[in-house]
């Protein structure tokens, strides 16, 4: 898989880390392999993206440890821990933190490539929605403070006249700011329009229900 996600393994035990590797680089997959947490976090500024397969008990910094480290980084990449001493509070804490999965070893091989499989594409679908986030907020950062205004009231389905009544100004006023808004917004429907509104939380904005409802 050139080019592909890295696998980054984080485990003490130097020959398991040789057997998944050799599991991993048999299936495709480029592999990065860590004797312990601090010298991944050592490597990670130069790392490439993937999944990280990760020891619960390690010395000095532990696998729940550097779960919680990265999430302090904004560090995003799936995890799947791999325990040969798993206990349920431990693996309900893993997961409720983010972790992808939570395997005991030995692990079948299947299973291994099974979660990594699952992790990835998953986390791949994640990574396409906040872009897709990510661009209506941009787009959106290009209205006026007017086109804003005309925009949320626009998508809670108020006609020309109740707007213009609202913001004390034309219809023939509002029209040309809808159509500002559409444009900005690269959409060709009102349809679109507002579903742009859900998916950045225009909707369920306290703010936005009191632009509805003036004085």
């Amino acid at each position: 898989m050139a080019g592909g996600p890295v696998i980054h393994i984080v485990d003490d035990d130097a020959s398991f880390r040789t057997a998944i590797s050799r599991v991993l680089n048999a299936s495709g997959y480029e592999v990065a392999a860590y004797e312990s947490a601090t010298c991944f976090l050592r490597d990670i500024e130069n790392a490439s993206p993937g999944c990280i397969l990760l020891d619960v008990q390690m010395p000095a910094l532990g696998g729940l440890q550097l779960q919680e480290e990265l999430a302090r980084l904004s560090h995003g990449w799936p995890i799947i821990f791999m325990t040969g001493h798993g206990d349920i509070p431990t693996s309900v804490r893993a997961i409720k933190a983010g972790a992808e999965d939570f395997l005991t070893k030995p692990i079948p091989r299947q299973t291994l490539l099974e979660a990594i499989q699952r992790a990835l594409v998953r986390h791949a679908a994640q990574r396409r929605g906040q872009d897709q986030l990510n661009s209506f907020k941009t787009l959106i950062s290009t209205l006026t403070p007017r086109e804003n205004e005309v925009f949320a009231l626009m998508v809670r389905g108020k006609l020309n006249k109740q707007i213009a009544h609202s913001l004390g100004t034309s219809e023939r006023t509002v029209k040309a700011h809808r159509h500002m808004v559409m444009e900005k917004l690269q959409v060709q429907s009102f349809a679109e329009a507002v579903s742009i509104a859900e998916r950045v939380g225009l909707l369920a904005s306290p703010s936005s229900s009191a632009a509805e409802n003036p004085g």
